[in-house]
């Protein structure tokens, strides 16, 4: 594993981690977090990947982790970032990075709930040869899965504008709820959660354009215990790559000998010989296909 700097269109330095396989790599994955999670969170997953020879990039959107420059290391109050900013600029130069680091193999996206939402709006999506997403689905509040619908109303209709305003940023980790978070970023989510078409531009417009773009193979992993996303949340959100070719798997704890998964459980090393293998198997699955084509060619 090694620490890079990844320069964004607008010049701001994006924190990533690079795990190079011994040898040469079969595939590149940018590997996209859920919000308000570190990227230090994926290691041990980036790393078996990284062992089967798969090269890997993970990075933290500006304003998390690694990506908060030292002037708001103490508060994000008056840090600028949205949503937009985090796909366009953050994730669309993690996937150039990528593809510039490792030109010559194929480039998938694995993303985790938001890290699976936002490839739509990537401006170079086209460059993607394949799509992983795991508990991924909508926000959207009254579809979310009944644990979280109890309580998260509160969340967008008071506990967001109430300490947003009151620090200038959501100061996640004083109220333990995903972690600090810019102001734009939390102002733009609390949008999308209150809207049935999610991903929407200023005016509540669902925004898709980007997500009909998207034509390759695609593999959405979920889990019936999901305690933040139903399954209508999953199915609404990969209804927007409407032209993909998807695959949806719902998986339940049972299948993989587990007693419980959950939106993070996937990332846990005791499903590494079960999920992570799956996982594995897709990608390579993809490799050997672009590797076929190219040949046909």
């Amino acid at each position: 594993m090694e620490t890079v700097t990844i320069e964004t269109s607008d010049g701001m330095p994006v924190a990533g981690l690079r795990y190079t396989p011994q040898g040469r790599a079969r595939a590149v994955v940018v590997l996209a977090a859920a919000m308000g999670v570190r990227q230090d969170f994926y290691a041990a997953f980036a790393a078996f990947l990284a062992e089967q020879g798969i090269a890997v990039l993970s990075f933290d959107y500006r304003g998390v982790g690694r990506s908060v420059p030292v002037a708001f290391r103490r508060s994000l109050r008056g840090f600028q970032a949205d949503l937009f900013d985090w796909a366009e600029r953050d994730y669309n130069a993690a996937l150039l990075a990528a593809k510039a680091w490792q030109p010559d193999v194929p480039l998938l996206i694995v993303g985790h709930s938001l890290g699976g939402q936002l490839p739509g709006l990537l401006p170079d999506n086209h460059l993607v040869d394949g799509i992983l997403t795991i508990a991924t689905g909508s926000g959207y509040w009254r579809e979310n899965a009944p644990q979280l619908k109890r309580f998260v109303w509160f969340m967008w209709y008071f506990a967001v504008p109430v300490y947003t305003r009151l620090f200038g940023y959501f100061p996640g980790k004083k109220v333990r709820k995903v972690g600090d978070l810019p102001k734009g970023v939390i102002y733009q989510w609390s949008r999308w959660c209150r809207n049935p078409h999610y991903v929407s531009d200023a005016r509540g417009r669902p925004i898709r354009a980007g997500f009909e773009k998207i034509r390759v193979p695609f593999l959405s992993i979920s889990f019936t215990d999901d305690e933040m996303m139903s399954r209508t949340n999953i199915d609404r959100l990969h209804d927007c790559y409407r032209n993909a070719r998807m695959e949806r798997r719902y998986i339940r704890p049972s299948d993989v000998q587990a007693a419980r998964i959950g939106h993070f459980g996937f990332f846990r090393p005791q499903f590494r010989e079960s999920l992570w293998r799956d996982a594995l198997t897709w990608i390579e699955q993809r490799t050997a296909d672009r590797n076929q084509a190219q040949s046909a060619a």
